[in-house]
């Protein structure tokens, strides 16, 4: 298993709308695991394939406390969904940045497994907003985008200075 990199807003890859998978074999297998280590290792709760530059319909959730609940979507649709909540959300490729996103309360989610067999999963609450958040993140959407142009550009500007920006580390002359 492998950390992947994670993509960071705004960079345009994380627009990119991904490729359904058409076989789901070893190399599936492993995107999931490294998928699930990178995850964990961030740490979140939700990762899509396309937040790590890799454009293929998949993603891994795990809102369990325990973080021993993962779940794995590939190639996931929504079937039905019913209510609406609105809850503070925050994202691996946002990092820092928190915001209200109104989503369905409960959905009903239609997937395949690693191993390539069909599943259905009924989810609300925090599961329900992870997959909806990290199925956006398939289709090149972002969290950023539900909230006003305002935010979203000041948003931008904060990032993008402070990527420019010299960590303390960086400015740490070498000793001899």
């Amino acid at each position: 298993m492998a950390r992947l990199p994670i993509l960071e807003y705004p960079d345009p890859r994380l627009r990119t709308k991904a490729a359904p998978v058409v076989v789901c074999d070893a190399a599936i297998r492993t995107l999931v695991a490294d998928l699930f280590e990178t995850m964990y290792a961030a740490p979140g709760i939700g990762l899509a394939a396309s937040q790590v530059d890799v454009h293929r319909r998949v993603l891994v959730v795990d809102v369990s406390e325990e973080r021993n609940q993962g779940v794995c979507l590939i190639n996931p649709e929504i079937m039905h969904a019913e209510g609406t909540t609105t809850y503070e959300e925050g994202c691996l490729s946002v990092p820092g940045f928190y915001d209200e996103v109104e989503r369905a309360e409960k959905i009903k989610v239609r997937a395949l497994n690693p191993e390539g067999d069909n599943f259905e999963l009924e989810a609300e609450g925090i599961l329900a907003i992870c997959i909806q958040h990290e199925m956006d993140h398939l289709d090149g959407k972002l969290f950023v985008d539900y909230l006003s142009e305002l935010k979203r550009g000041r948003l931008r500007k904060r990032l993008l200075k402070q990527r420019r920006q010299p960590s303390v580390e960086d400015a740490r002359v070498p000793s001899l």
